[in-house]
């Protein structure tokens, strides 16, 4: 059982990383048009907007919070919250946004299952991979029910101490989630299956950070107006 656990927290990460950066980037270069969401919004309106705004609103803000609260060192802040207070803080600003995420996907889901525009266009790499965004959601969710169990911070400190010695290259990050529960393991488990097989699908698109969409030109778009011809006349 170390030995899995040994496999699956301390080696798997590094592999699950290294695809993800160098698939993304041979991805980049070989088949840079395919480098898209791949949207589905022409096919049908109907959800879509709501369903993809509060998605999106929700995984955003679910993954700056794992950002900060997994690689900020204890010391940076211990002065100003502690481990417990973290935990609660953690909790109901995971529990909101979760929700709006659920929310959100499960529109999406809904929408790529059953809407038969979509469905018929779509490829199964799409519908996968809403699934598994949709377990993992569920999983994290269930790790705020979890940790209502223990509220003295002390699994949280152990998941940041596993995550920043992954980061930082050291070795023994395992040993900080060996005898935690299941369902933060599968979490983790999850989030690095689905860093490994993102340079094979859409979410490749979390590269393209829209920010020039701020300074770009707009498009214009003219209405063709009645009785007007295009082209050369005969």
């Amino acid at each position: 059982m170390n030995y899995l656990n040994q496999f699956c927290f301390q080696i798997y990460p590094y592999i699950a990383l290294a695809v993800f950066f160098i698939g993304s980037w041979v991805r980049f270069d070989k088949s840079m048009y395919t480098w898209r969401t791949g949207s589905s919004q022409m096919l049908s309106d109907k959800g879509m907007r709501i369903g993809s705004n509060l998605f999106h609103l929700g995984i955003l803000a679910i993954l700056g919070g794992h950002l900060v609260g997994l690689l900020t060192p204890h010391a940076l802040y211990e002065s100003v919250i502690t481990a417990p207070q973290k935990q609660v803080l953690a909790m109901v600003a995971g529990g909101v946004f979760g929700a709006v995420c659920l929310v959100g996907i499960s529109i999406l889901t809904v929408r790529r299952l059953f809407n038969p525009r979509v469905k018929a266009t779509g490829t199964t790499g799409d519908t996968v991979i809403l699934l598994l965004l949709f377990a993992q959601l569920l999983l994290g969710l269930y790790t705020i029910v979890q940790s209502t169990h223990h509220m003295d911070g002390g699994v949280m400190m152990a998941l940041a101490d596993w995550a920043q010695h992954i980061v930082t290259f050291r070795f023994g990050a395992a040993d900080y989630v060996g005898d935690v529960h299941w369902v933060y393991k599968a979490h983790i488990f999850l989030g690095m299956t689905l860093f490994l097989v993102a340079p094979f699908t859409r979410l490749v698109h979390v590269w393209s950070i829209p920010v020039s969409y701020f300074w770009r030109p707009y498009q214009v778009v003219r209405r063709r107006q009645p009785g007007l011809r295009y082209g050369p006349r005969a």
